[in-house]
């Protein structure tokens, strides 16, 4: 079967996968678009999980300011190896975070990371991975960063995170 490169384009902007990974996709599902799309899923969710215990001691520090000058974020995104840390990809996805801590005030990073004495009602709020991405809010923010890890091929983790508000006790 041959896949219209329409069709491949169509799905790699759609997912920003690579054309070659869109192709074989396409070609596995027999063309089916939504079923490529998960099947890029399934495989960027495959390949992070096998990275998750890599060491990550390479990244960056990014910085967001509202342009109101009263909101502010710092994030310490951590990847393997200085290489990645330079790629737009994940210059991009360092920034992109910084925005969101900005935007939505998480307080963790993770579930796991809430103490036992927190109220757990609302964990998506409260944490940074489980919340809605303000770029993408059909995405978790945690899928967008699977996405990245399959992009540049290496495991990625938010380290820490501090948002300030002027004015604001916390």
């Amino acid at each position: 079967m041959k896949i219209p490169i329409e069709t491949v384009k169509e799905l790699r902007n759609r997912t920003n996968a690579g054309i070659a990974d869109c192709s074989k996709a396409l070609l596995e599902v027999g063309g089916d678009m939504e079923k490529a799309i998960e099947c890029l899923k399934q495989r960027g969710a495959a390949i992070a999980e096998k990275k998750k215990d890599v060491a990550t001691t390479e990244g960056v520090i990014e910085t967001y300011i509202h342009h109101t000058k009263r909101i502010g974020a710092l994030v310490e995104l951590n990847c393997e190896t200085d290489f990645v840390a330079h790629t737009d990809e994940f210059k991009e996805l360092a920034h992109d975070l910084a925005m969101q801590i900005a935007a939505n005030t998480p307080q963790f990073i993770t579930i796991e990371d809430m103490p036992p004495e927190t109220d757990p009602t609302d964990p998506q709020a409260a944490c940074l991975l489980s919340q809605l991405f303000i770029k993408e809010p059909t995405k978790t923010v945690q899928e967008v960063i699977t996405e990245t890890i399959t992009k540049v091929g290496e495991n990625i983790k938010v380290r820490r995170f501090a948002r300030f508000e002027l004015g604001a006790d916390h």
